[in-house]
């Protein structure tokens, strides 16, 4: 059984839920990201160039304390951590949100602290196709998730594969779950789990259904 699971994936995909779901099974801590504390991210989504970088410093600042505080302690009942974010996270959305001067400037920051946490044993990333990621932001209604576009999920997918491509420390595992419910459907949710749970090698492994 991995010790450390990160979940990620696009805006919409359902990665809280997933994280939720396998860290109650297994007792395993849960790490979800505080997005809803980050005071920047109703503006940034109605001007995106003015507010992009103070939201990507309070994201990388957050998640790096977070997961700092979890990963550095041990705990004797919970010995297994579920994160529904993986940390250079942080960097693929800076590549996409920021400017050429901008991004230089956070990347050396993040390059700093980045060095000082564990890599996941295990990446699990789940893939949707843009419609269906677009009918999930509808469907939550959070009212400044609305204005989100196709060619920006389209981006912010495209800079997740350009990484992928990039890992050599653990596996990756593309999940597409576009005609997925693994929320409601249990065959959905075992087949995910026996995907993760499955020894894999480093780099990509690709299922979906």
């Amino acid at each position: 059984m991995h010790n450390y699971i990160a979940i990620e994936g696009n805006i919409g995909a359902g990665k809280t839920s997933l994280a939720e779901k396998y860290a109650a099974e297994l007792n395993a801590r849960l790490v979800l990201e505080q997005f809803a504390d980050n005071p920047f991210l109703p503006q940034f989504y109605t001007d995106r160039d003015r507010y992009a970088f103070p939201l990507e410093l309070f994201f990388v600042a957050e998640r790096f304390q977070q997961l700092k505080d979890t990963l550095s302690k041990q705990d004797m009942f919970q010995t297994s951590t579920v994160a529904d974010y993986i940390f250079i996270k942080s960097l693929l959305f800076a590549r996409v949100n920021l400017t050429e001067d901008e991004f230089k400037l956070y990347q050396r920051l993040f390059q700093i602290i980045h060095s000082t946490l564990p890599e996941p044993d295990v990446l699990v990333y789940l893939h949707c196709d843009v419609d269906r990621l677009l009918k999930n932001i509808s469907n939550r209604g959070r009212e400044y998730e609305q204005n989100i576009s196709a060619d920006y999920l389209i981006s912010i997918q495209n800079t997740y594969f350009d990484y992928f491509k990039t890992v050599s420390t653990f596996p990756v595992l593309v999940i597409n779950v576009t005609k997925a419910d693994f929320v409601k459907d249990e065959t959905h949710y075992n087949k995910i789990k026996e995907w993760i749970n499955a020894p894999h090698e480093i780099g990509m492994h690709y299922y979906g259904f």
